[in-house]
């Protein structure tokens, strides 16, 4: 994403896992392994994906293959299946799904040979890459021999426009940020669940959001966090679990924070020239966010190592900012309920940073007629509402999405603040950006130095400058 998405979910660190659920096969930790080692490969790649008789499929164009990482999406998206034969006879779609580890070295191994999948689900910030390579399929012209109305997605068309202007992305899917909070812990705090929906926020005192999570913060002496002789030194239950996070975009930690300043990752939307970490908002909200830690009210960086999931269920925090891929399986741990709440409101209301997942079509396919009817039927209403109700995804489609909102309400999950805030017009984009693993591995741990104490707030015009250099190179 890193996007995120967009430098989406696929960069989105989250170095700390108790930023999201390490079961989730989205997780961004096992992805972002994988782009480290397809962005090091793609890099010394030649065109090889240009010869137009190579590629995935069979001959004849009979067969499409498809690839996602994502084992729930790959079932998910198989409900679509009858209804493409159907429409579509003598084609046949073959899913396959790979281990987030194994992905993107797959396709990056299928590129050298010729053999990448005709059409496969990836995220932004290896659009630069592929395209760059021309391992990709600019798709402009078979959008307009086949009149395909974009207008259908109400997000994430926009991030899949490489430097060139084109289009080279069918949007799938996209991400944000949730809290997630024990509905229990929140009872015997005497907080409820309006409440922490209506959380407010600001740098200088923390607002509500600051007042609720000392409330549910708990010392082994039951003492609150609110309350006099309170031992920051002994806690039972922290109010929210770590929002410090070695990650550069902060999709699920301090970035639901920062983006309600006015703040943004990027200086533009797309391909940015700079990350303003060096801005006052993003100095002052950073300072804010790594003081919970020093107060005893969240837990510090790295302090714990279990996924968001388990510090709920085990009763070790009250609340987490997770992703909204989570949901499913945050609200289903045995024995806890969970309650999903927005992110904050801060000085300018909510925001969030967005990521967008699509579907790529391999420039060496053989079968361009029949892939292109495949990834613009799972561009369509039918098929994103038939595959969105598992909610194994949120549908770049607002109607699909309030499908999926519908199907879920119905099995006690409530998912309708992610449709608020896109109708709400909270999302921005994970800016696409170039050199995306050379800014992890220069800005990660700049950050990790930061919440561990060992550098203070003078760290961010260095990772400003840093950002600079880096975006600067072709």
């Amino acid at each position: 994403m890193w996007i995120p998405p967009a430098l989406g979910r696929v960069l989105d660190t989250h170095h700390t896992p108790v930023e999201t659920d390490s079961e989730d096969p989205m997780n961004p930790k096992k992805i972002v392994a994988a782009v480290a080692l397809a962005l090091t490969a793609t890099a010394a790649l030649s065109a090889c994906g240009n010869d137009s008789d190579s590629g995935g499929g069979e001959a004849g164009g009979k067969t499409v293959n498809w690839w996602t990482w994502d084992e729930r999406q790959a079932a998910s998206y198989k409900k679509c299946l009858p209804g493409f034969e159907q429409a579509n006879p003598g084609i046949t779609v073959t899913i396959s799904q790979y281990a987030v580890d194994d992905y993107f070295t797959k396709l990056t191994a299928g590129f050298v040979s010729g053999s990448a999948p005709d059409a496969f689900q990836n995220s932004v910030p290896l659009l630069g890459a592929y395209a760059g390579q021309k391992q990709i399929m600019a798709l402009d012209d078979q959008i307009k021999k086949t009149d395909y109305d974009l207008s259908v997605f109400d997000i994430g068309v926009e991030s899949w426009k490489f430097t060139d202007g084109k289009q080279y992305g069918i949007p799938l899917d996209w991400a944000g940020a949730a809290i997630y909070f024990n509905e229990d812990k929140a009872k015997d705090a005497g907080v409820t669940a309006e409440q922490i929906r209506d959380m407010t926020w600001n740098p200088d005192d923390g607002g509500t959001f600051d007042d609720i999570v000392a409330k549910l913060t708990v010392d082994k002496n039951g003492k609150r966090g609110d309350e006099p002789g309170f031992d920051r030194t002994k806690v039972a239950t922290y109010g929210i679990g770590s929002l410090a996070s070695g990650d550069f975009n902060g999709q699920t930690s301090w970035n639901p924070f920062v983006s309600t300043t006015g703040w943004r990752l990027g200086d533009k939307p797309a391909w940015p020239s700079k990350f303003p970490y060096d801005d006052p908002n993003f100095v002052k909200t950073l300072e804010y966010i790594k003081s919970l830690g020093d107060r005893g009210l969240m837990p510090k960086f790295g302090q714990l190592t279990v996924a968001g999931s388990q510090q709920i269920g085990s009763g070790t925090v009250a609340m987490v900012q997770g992703g909204t891929w989570d949901a499913t399986s945050m609200t289903k741990i045995p024995g806890v309920k969970v309650g999903v709440a927005p992110t904050v409101k801060g000085p300018q209301g909510r925001s969030m940073i967005s990521n967008s997942n699509a579907n790529n079509i391999y420039a060496g396919t053989k079968n361009l007629d029949s892939t292109w009817k495949w990834v613009t039927y799972m561009g369509s209403e039918a098929c994103q509402s038939a595959a969105g109700a598992d909610a194994t995804f949120l549908p770049s489609i607002a109607k699909s999405l309030q499908v999926a909102v519908d199907a879920q309400k119905a099995q006690g999950l409530d998912l309708s603040g992610f449709v608020t805030a896109l109708n709400n017009g909270e999302l921005y984009p994970a800016p696409p950006t170039v050199n995306g693993q050379e800014i992890v591995d220069t800005i990660q741990p700049l950050f990790e130095a930061y919440f561990s104490g060992e550098r203070d707030k003078a760290v961010f015009p260095e990772m400003a400058a840093k950002t600079q250099e880096i975006l600067a190179k072709k």
